[in-house]
């Protein structure tokens, strides 16, 4: 056969599987369950061709794999089947930190080896466990977790007939490398995950919003951590923790402002000497403080008073013990209740009638997670700040990190 007449096929072969290899992706999404609320999906492709070219990009890290440990096991020969999209989700009624993902498997004992080497913990029933993720092997899928809490629910969703309702991932995700995505009933809120050199930013417009004067002057007061909210936010943030409660205390304004500070605190300790007569020790330790103060606004303030003090929150001291770090005070003031601490006193910032949140990296917080992974302190001593703001129907949250020669994508 003559070789010109082969280049065609070669080609059209070549391209074709360039496509299915880099481009083609099976947008059902069959394992997100229907009483999700949250659901978070990250284009694996998308990610992969990101990595490789930033990969092309800074040779440098070319050799490392060859560094890297023989005894463990890498995740492309872990037995897993890499997901077109990962399929994250938050079930309804779970608490906030509880997230799961399900994904299938190609070798499920070449997974377990991989658990192995990954120092994994088999707590029985084919459940493992490593710090906060939990495993479950369940035939040919593997359900993931913060917590193994749903595992039974999960399975049981699993074990449905095929004629269960299934997503696509049109209903989520359009052009983005990740999205979150919040249900209530028929209606679902999209947000877009982008990754950048040194930020990951998640917004639900396309439309281009600059905060750079915002953040050049919430990085100049130099605070810790800076917030003021309006009754539609907080609403929006008390769906995660306790909607009940600012139902009840009805407080539609929320300011705060906060530092840390290392201060050294006493701890007393009783024993008996060889008399049998009683003895006290004292011992010094450093712990990490805040110094904050809080402002909240009602529409009804004496019923929010009326409700801290139902829930036994204000002690005769007028303390608000609902807030662990003490000592310090509770006052109403015009129609404002305010929340300071007293050990050193700190001035509320100016009040800007924005809806934002702005959280300062500090070396002192990192010292005080200390159940920490050596790997998650990496990633986040590399954060600089987090900064969310709404506008109008407009919701950002920019994730910034310190300025390095490499992208995010390869440090972390």
């Amino acid at each position: 056969m003559n070789k010109k007449k082969l280049v065609v096929p070669l080609f059209v072969l070549l391209a074709a599987a360039v496509y299915f290899v880099f481009f083609y992706k099976n947008k059902a999404l069959k394992f997100v369950p229907e009483n999700a609320d949250v659901v978070v999906l990250i284009d694996v492709k998308k990610l992969t061709g990101q990595y490789i070219s930033s990969l092309v990009a800074h040779p440098s890290k070319w050799s490392e794999s060859k560094k890297k440990d023989k005894k463990t096991i890498p995740l492309k020969d872990s037995g897993i089947k890499i997901p077109d999209f990962l399929q994250v989700f938050h079930l309804k009624g779970a608490k906030f930190s509880e997230w799961y993902s399900v994904v299938e498997l190609k070798d499920p004992q070449k997974f377990l080896t991989f658990l192995k080497s990954h120092q994994f913990i088999n707590k029985g029933q084919n459940i493992f466990r490593k710090d906060q993720v939990f495993i479950k092997i369940e035939g040919k899928n593997c359900i993931l977790g913060t917590s193994e809490t749903a595992f039974a629910a999960i399975q049981q969703l699993l074990s449905k007939p095929s004629g269960k309702k299934i997503f696509t991932t049109y209903r989520f995700i359009s052009s983005s490398l990740g999205s979150i995505s919040f249900i209530s009933g028929k209606k679902i809120q999209n947000f877009s995950i982008e990754l950048k050199a040194d930020e990951i930013e998640i917004k639900n417009t396309a439309e281009a919003i600059s905060f750079a004067a915002a953040i050049s002057d919430m990085q100049g007061k130099n605070h810790f951590l800076e917030a003021e909210l309006d009754g539609q936010n907080i609403k929006n943030y008390a769906r995660f923790f306790n909607k009940n409660l600012i139902d009840s205390a009805q407080v539609n304004y929320f300011k705060a402002t906060a530092d840390l500070e290392q201060v050294n605190d006493t701890i007393i300790s009783y024993g008996y000497d060889d008399n049998f007569n009683e003895t006290e020790k004292k011992t010094v330790q450093k712990i990490i403080q805040p110094n904050y103060i809080i402002d909240l606004r009602s529409s009804a303030p004496e019923k929010t008073w009326d409700y801290f003090q139902h829930k036994k929150w204000i002690n005769a001291q007028n303390q608000f013990t609902a807030i662990p770090f003490q000592p310090n005070q509770i006052e109403r003031n015009e129609g404002s209740i305010i929340i300071k601490s007293t050990r050193k006193p700190i001035a509320s910032s100016p009040e800007l009638k924005e809806n934002y949140i702005f959280i300062r990296n500090s070396s002192l917080l990192l010292s005080s997670l200390s159940t920490l992974t050596s790997t998650e302190k990496k990633i986040l001593s590399d954060i600089e700040y987090i900064f969310y703001r709404n506008k109008g129907q407009n919701y950002q949250v920019n994730i910034k990190a310190k300025k390095d020669e490499l992208p995010l994508i390869l440090r972390w």
